[in-house]
């Protein structure tokens, strides 16, 4: 498949790659932390909440909050180990500084209720000058905001939200922004605390005490909740860091996990394949629950059955289906799709978006995914009650009834719908998991009518989904195109990993969508998905293949493209949603959906690997 074109963007030099990030966060929102000491990113209170900083996405009007050196140095940032405690170290001829960024999780409500996002700047060696700017931008950057300046704080009210900034060192105001630069000698600190206040939430100061203390809590909630892994395979910090990145997307009110903790980084720049993720896709955080229950974490999986139980009951007949394909965090239904034209977008990538018109798609794939991960919870974790059961049957009874529609499939195309292979395997899964989950629990159901829909759509995609002509398994039925969603097919146990028919298609795969053990989605040449643009190779697809390649015996082929795609991790380990022909990240960052397939990839290789 042909690379992607470079796009000479606007704004060159001005936004930091999407790579060049870390992710802070408190089980309620994220803010993203480039490697120059600039968080670019944050929405609060909450995951979908407008932005307060957003300049990854306009670098003049999105807002930020710069803290770094004064002059020339190099950087290098980590995690502090096994937590979600973030350091940039600053390196200059006269001295080395560090800044720790975290947010506190947990605590009392009212507590929580704070979002507190704390910067602590300590000098290691020698001396150090460092600038701040203070600069935020409400509502992505829409409403104006007034500050005044209370003591050793500065407060920024907007119609919607206030934010109070403490500071151990002075703050200045310029205009619509604090300001304050200051000196550090070795052994010397300064912090610096954003809090949201108004209700019960009031303005409190940051000592350098609490901000001691704070530290050591959050250092010690991560590595509490990293000790219930069970993994201990070849590729335990990577595997822990998905674990830590799949945590941090969590929503800790309801137990939802959104698909990444951003809108609109695009995943072509200069094209239009700007989307906002920052919803609970079904599909992504049932497989969510799959890679969590797999290390241990039964409790995130319990909270989000609980989710799924509150939020996601089997509906009145929409267009879409029983479900939607994805909700907000709350639950809510009502994810309206707009375009925000006063921002650039990111390199100058417009549009930007917020809400997801997607939402309304008919996706036949997600009851699969999502039956799936509730037969993994009952096998798991913990039996599921007798109305979780009820709603099984209606969402297993609606697919039986209506598998063999098209729809717009898992990639979420926007070119029509089409009877695309992977729906109807997932309407298989969905079936037959549900089947396993009566017979092993003796629950009530109507099993002579699934297991002839079961068997019906098996032979379908056997005869229909298969083209001699290729020797593959193709992407909708009446096609020859290919699409890497297939490699679900051994992974998903429908097919043997070994099966003639299937290995042949993974050779078809690998010769059409295979590049240097990236793998793109499918080729929008062939396949018209009603978008402008190329994209880039998409990373869950990599590692489903890993994991196909593991499960059809060719492990050093596996082992190889699995260390391959680690080296396109960032320097953090973490990866967006796509690589684009020249290796760097593309799309929504960091992607849960990545996370997870790599840590199904590294479980399933280790135990073939002995």
């Amino acid at each position: 498949m042909a690379g992607t074109p470079r796009f000479e963007a606007v704004g060159e030099g001005r936004y930091l790659p999407i790579s060049d990030h870390g992710l802070i966060g408190d089980l309620r929102s994220v803010a993203l932390v480039g490697t120059n000491g600039t968080i670019d990113w944050y929405c609060c209170p909450a995951f979908d909440a407008p932005s307060v900083f957003a300049s990854i996405l306009d670098a003049d009007r999105g807002g930020c909050f710069e803290l770094a050196a004064i002059g020339p140095a190099r950087t290098k940032q980590f995690y502090f180990p096994d937590t979600n405690v973030l350091i940039t170290r600053f390196f200059t001829e006269d001295g080395v500084g560090e800044v720790q960024d975290f947010m506190p999780v947990g605590g009392e409500s009212v507590e929580a209720d704070r979002h507190r996002l704390i910067r602590r700047v300590v000098c290691v060696r020698g001396s150090l000058p460092f600038r701040v700017r203070v600069a935020p931008r409400f509502d992505y950057g829409a409403l104006p905001h007034t500050l005044r300046t209370v003591g050793d704080m500065a407060v920024f009210e907007s119609e919607k939200l206030s934010l109070a900034l403490t500071a151990t060192v002075p703050l200045e105001v310029r205009g619509p922004d604090a300001r304050t630069d200051f000196k550090l000698a070795e052994g010397e600190s300064a912090v610096f605390a954003l809090d949201q206040v108004g209700g019960d939430v009031q303005p409190r100061g940051c000592a350098r005490t609490e901000a001691e203390r704070q530290f050591t809590a959050t250092v010690a909630y991560w590595r509490r909740w990293l000790a219930q892994s069970r993994y201990r395979g070849r590729w335990r910090e990577m595997v822990h860091r998905s674990a830590l990145t799949l945590k941090l997307l969590t929503y800790a009110p309801t137990g939802a996990i959104v698909a990444a903790a951003t809108t609109s980084l695009p995943e072509q720049l200069g094209g239009e394949r700007n989307w906002d993720y920052r919803y609970v896709w079904v599909r992504d955080a049932a497989f969510c629950v799959y890679a969590l229950l797999r290390l241990g974490f039964t409790g995130e999986a319990e909270a989000f059955m609980e989710f799924v139980t509150r939020h996601i009951t089997p509906g009145d007949g929409r267009a879409s289906g029983p479900l939607q394909i994805m909700y907000g965090i709350d639950g809510r239904t009502d994810l309206t799709e707009r375009e925000l034209p006063h921002l650039e977008g990111h390199h100058g990538s417009a549009p930007v978006r917020v809400g997801n018109a997607a939402a309304d798609q008919l996706q036949l794939d997600i009851y699969g995914a999502l039956i799936d991960s509730v037969y993994l919870y009952d096998k798991w974790a913990k039996p599921v009650s007798s109305d979780q059961w009820d709603d099984v049957c209606a969402l297993v009874d609606w697919v039986c009834a209506h598998w063999d529609q098209p729809d717009e499939g898992v990639w979420e195309t926007r070119g029509g719908r089409k009877n695309f292979l992977y729906s109807r395997l997932m309407c298989w899964v969905a079936i037959e998991r549900a089947i396993r989950m009566a017979h092993r629990r003796g629950l009530p159901a109507d099993l002579n009518r699934w297991r002839e829909a079961r068997d019906t759509i098996y032979r379908r995609i056997m005869s229909r989904g298969w083209s001699a002509s290729r020797q593959a398994f193709i992407q909708h039925e009446d096609g020859e195109v290919l699409d890497a969603a297939v490699l679900m097919m051994p992974l998903a146990k429908f097919i043997a990993p070994t099966d003639p028919k299937w290995l042949s298609t993974l050779d078809a795969l690998t010769q059409d969508l295979v590049s240097d053990s990236l793998v793109y989605r499918y080729d929008p040449q062939a396949s018209p998905d009603g978008l402008r643009g190329d994209e880039g190779t998409f990373s869950i697809c990599s590692f489903w293949y890993v994991e196909a390649l593991v499960r059809a015996g060719r492990l050093d082929e596996a082992r190889l493209a699995f260390e391959k795609m680690l080296t396109y991790a960032n320097h953090l380990g973490l990866f967006a949603e796509e690589i684009s022909s020249t290796g760097e990240q593309q799309g929504n960052f960091p992607q849960a959906f990545t996370h997870l397939a790599l840590i199904s990839a590294a479980f399933n290789l280790d135990r073939a690997l002995g």
